[in-house]
């Protein structure tokens, strides 16, 4: 590592002057600690770099619909969530599962209306089992979803219409159930297996911090690359291609 290379080569040197090596210890330590937090700070910034954060007209534009699972109490991990992206400024706001529809067609009124173009949907339990039924809602109003992210659906659903990304979180192990694609699916649709993910569980998912990153970086990224096109637009015309004009005949050809 050019850690270690850098930090040898520094003791190395500084063995070589008389009575360094013969330091107090406690000297010894803080001379250590000082040279490695140099070190560090001259480390590339870029190796553990966070996502992007969104910059304000981008966040402005996004809105995060939340939707919780049975009962509306088991899936507070949610409103944790709603908290960390309005510090980031991004629009969200919390639903339970029931109203799924509801929630849907007031996205598309909002997004027809042009107040908002970047759509992202989340869910949890029964709040990620009615994902699909809210994207395929959508795709019938014309209206794109840009990203769509399941935490543990309990029941085998599969997908339609239209969405930019769509993640299923799942445990293997427990409830949750991979989610299928039909053909008149268009998108990206990724199962990912978080059963070895310490500490969760179907109730704990939307929860655990792991997860919460995950969902959290999946957001930000989808609105910092801005909204999906408009499948209603209308598509741009091409120009017209010219057409050469034949070259007018000579009087003397023509006789």
């Amino acid at each position: 590592m050019e850690f270690e290379r850098i930090m040898t080569a520094t003791f190395s040197v500084t063995g070589r002057f008389g009575g360094i090596l013969s330091l107090p210890a406690r000297l010894m330590g803080a001379l250590q600690a000082a040279v490695l937090g140099a070190v560090l700070l001259c480390l590339p910034a870029h190796a553990n770099a966070a996502p992007a954060a969104p910059t304000t007209s981008a966040a402005a534009g996004a809105h995060v619909y939340l939707m919780r699972g049975f009962a509306n109490i088991f899936s507070l991990g949610l409103d944790q969530i709603a908290v960390r992206l309005d510090r980031q400024g991004i629009p969200v706001s919390v639903h339970n599962y029931i109203s799924w529809a509801a929630v849907a067609d007031e996205a598309a009124a909002l997004y027809r209306s042009g107040r908002i173009k970047t759509i992202i949907l989340v869910g949890h339990s029964s709040g990620a089992t009615y994902l699909p039924d809210m994207v395929a809602r959508l795709d019938q109003h014309g209206v794109p979803v840009k990203l769509a992210i399941g935490l543990d659906s309990i029941f085998h659903t599969s997908l339609t219409g239209r969405v930019g990304r769509y993640i299923n979180f799942y445990i293997a192990n427990g409830a949750g159930t991979r989610v299928e694609q039909t053909s008149n699916f268009r998108g990206t649709l990724e199962n990912v297996d978080v059963e070895q993910v310490p500490g969760v569980g179907h109730v704990s998912i939307d929860k655990n911090e792991v997860i919460q990153q995950k969902v959290i970086a999946a957001i930000d990224t989808a609105v910092v690359s801005g909204p999906s096109p408009d499948p209603m637009a209308a598509p741009a015309l091409a120009p017209a291609p010219s057409v050469a004009k034949p070259a007018p005949k000579s009087k003397r050809a023509a006789n």
